[in-house]
């Protein structure tokens, strides 16, 4: 089997509000645009997605603590969507973001402050190597689930 030559770009959320939740992003983990915001709608959009009439909407967001070369959230909402479920740790396929944070119990009451949702406590964990990472889940305003860590 070939090995594909790549590198990471982004990762895609679909958003009910891609305003809103772009802007939590912002101002909760010190994300950056990168214009422009992207509109997209057409016979090209339809035949890559499969889906007639679609139209998205949105913007990428530099994640921290990479250059401007960095990898990006992509957050986009379409003109359509189909209803949403209830988002959990344990349902297979792609289920978390994280970040990486001084205090996470800190990071977690700002989230929560900003109409963020808890899913569990900051629990400690030591690693098999013998490594103590103090990690939470915590959920985004659109019910998105966002790891906080912190290693010692």
């Amino acid at each position: 089997m070939a090995l594909i030559n790549s590198k990471y770009v982004h990762t895609n959320l679909i958003a009910k509000d891609w305003r809103k939740l772009s802007q939590f992003y912002q101002d909760i983990f010190g994300c950056v645009v990168v214009p422009p915001e992207r509109h997209y709608k057409g016979d090209d959009l339809e035949n890559g997605t499969g889906i007639a009439g679609a139209e998205l909407h949105g913007v990428h967001l530099r994640l921290p603590g990479y250059g401007d070369d960095g990898p990006t959230l992509e957050i986009y909402s379409y003109g359509e969507a189909e209803p949403g479920f209830t988002h959990v740790v344990n349902r297979p396929g792609f289920r978390h973001i994280a970040f990486t944070v001084n205090n996470v119990k800190e990071a977690r009451d700002i989230v929560l402050n900003a109409g963020g949702r808890a899913v569990g406590e900051v629990v400690d964990l030591h690693t098999s190597d013998g490594r103590k990472v103090t990690w939470c889940y915590v959920r985004d305003i659109e019910g998105n689930i966002i790891e906080l860590q912190s290693w010692a």
